[in-house]
């Protein structure tokens, strides 16, 4: 892959547990890395589910692996453009070179 492909920024994202006022856990999201991706979309989709009306864009990105990144999984998320993305496979691409996360974001639609 030409590193000039890689003109997208995103942040990878992990959720976290602390504690609240009442010592109750509660689970927030802290950034890993923000990082250059390449960005292609996969598909897009709507669907109606419990009376509602879901949106979902799938996309594929490509970003350059690094010690930093290297155990991201399902469990993170990624946001990119303002909209967050649920992380559903992480593949890497030739020895230590590329990592392709492919992941969906949601929205509902009026």
């Amino acid at each position: 892959m030409d590193a000039g492909r890689l003109d997208r920024r995103i942040t990878l994202k992990r959720a976290t547990s602390t504690a609240n006022a009442f010592n109750e856990a509660v689970e927030t999201w802290s950034s890993l890395a923000t990082v250059w991706a390449s960005v292609v979309p996969i598909s897009d989709s709507e669907r109606m589910r419990a009376g509602e009306t879901l949106a979902a864009k799938k996309s594929r990105f490509t970003i350059r692996w690094s010690s930093t990144v290297a155990d991201v999984d399902p469990r993170d998320r990624l946001t990119f453009d303002g909209r967050d993305y649920d992380i559903n496979g992480v593949k890497e691409v030739g020895r230590r070179e590329y990592l392709e996360i492919t992941a969906t974001a949601r929205a509902e639609t009026p």
